[in-house]
């Protein structure tokens, strides 16, 4: 099986390497730092997987899904992050990600996601299928941050832990600008004066 990690950071591609050999025999493993080196790859050379990141950087890895899909629609996608399944799945899945798995799951939990989503299935981590299961049950009215866009999501959440604008920029690898429009929509959305009442939205919604 070849397999495509996309991922900003080296530390975590090889980590991902090296879990993966452990299943020797199995995996072709190739890399890509960014969206557009992926898109390149993928262009290149035939895979069944790719591991994909949520933050890239200039261009997440929602950006680069939708890329993919448009271009390579039977291609298996497991996203991974940082932030935990209340964050992202359900907007991973919706957008035609196979999966979403948070990067602290076991070995064992990546490879039956990767074979899943290879073999062109869902894989639904107990979180993300209570999720799903929660959604369903819903009025059509959605809650307001379900209105923002990924990159403002992050912001929120970031900005929710008490991160200042700089600090933001600096991990999302976006101008300090940038970051302040994104925390004016956010609040806008959201229907927010301040911060204290960010925190409070996002405790209260579980975010």
């Amino acid at each position: 099986m070849n397999i495509l990690i996309v991922d900003d950071h080296m530390i975590i591609r090889r980590g991902l390497v090296q879990i993966l050999e452990e299943f020797e025999g199995q995996y072709i493993i190739d890399q890509a730092q960014d969206g557009v080196e992926a898109m390149q790859k993928l262009r290149a050379a035939r895979f069944d997987t790719m591991l994909l990141d949520v933050a890239l950087g200039e261009r997440d890895g929602f950006d680069v899904l939708k890329s993919v899909r448009s271009e390579f629609p039977k291609l298996g996608v497991v996203m991974l992050s940082v932030y935990p399944e209340t964050q992202f799945a359900l907007r991973a899945i919706r957008s035609g990600a196979n999966a979403y798995l948070n990067k602290g799951c076991s070995p064992l939990e990546l490879t039956q996601a990767i074979q899943m989503a290879s073999a062109g299935q869902v894989y639904l981590t107990p979180a993300t299928a209570n999720l799903m299961a929660s959604d369903l049950r819903r009025p059509a009215d959605r809650a307001p941050h379900e209105r923002l866009s990924n990159r403002e999501m992050q912001v929120m959440r970031l900005m929710a832990q008490g991160e200042t604008v700089q600090h933001i920029a600096q991990v999302l690898c976006l101008s300090g600008n940038t970051v302040s429009t994104y925390r004016a929509r956010v609040f806008e959305k959201l229907e927010l004066k301040n911060l204290v009442d960010l925190v409070n939205y996002t405790k209260l919604h579980g975010l």
